[in-house]
């Protein structure tokens, strides 16, 4: 009978310890995330809800024409739109050699006083590409145009 007994508090505590192993283990998993997952966002969702300054993002759309200005030394600014809406965007380095007007584009940034500033330019990689969620927004907007050859044309 003490035998019975032993083995069943002995399955309850490794069951136990299972449970807490696996929340301590999702409880980090989650921390180490926290900066590493960057939502996406259309420049008219980004015009209608303003995310606060310190939160890092993904917003992308077409490169506006005639918007591209390069200032003294790597800064760039130009603005980003999906059709519905343009939002100005700065960034100091090198930009992608496909990187220019009326071609998609996701930055990687932060919103601050009404500018997006990018850490981070992509470009699509030649002339039939442009990301998923580029796509899906100005699809949203009514103003996707695909590109010749590309599979949604």
């Amino acid at each position: 009978m003490a035998l019975k007994s032993l083995k069943k508090q002995r399955r309850i505590q490794v069951v136990a310890v299972a449970i807490v192993a696996l929340v301590i283990s999702t409880a980090l998993i989650g921390y180490a995330m926290r900066d590493g997952i960057n939502f996406f966002r259309s420049p008219s969702q980004v015009a209608e809800a303003p995310p606060s300054p310190n939160e890092v993002f993904r917003i992308g759309g077409l490169v506006e024409e005639g918007s591209l200005i390069r200032g003294q030394g790597q800064e760039i600014r130009f603005s980003v739109t999906d059709g519905g809406a343009s939002v100005p965007v700065t960034y100091a380095g090198v930009l992608p050699d496909l990187f220019e007007e009326n071609q998609g584009m996701v930055g990687t940034g932060r919103y601050v006083d009404g500018t997006f500033q990018a850490t981070e330019i992509l470009a699509k990689h030649d002339e039939t590409y442009m990301p998923k969620e580029v796509v899906d927004a100005l699809k949203e907007q009514g103003v996707y145009q695909p590109a010749e050859g590309s599979p949604g044309s």
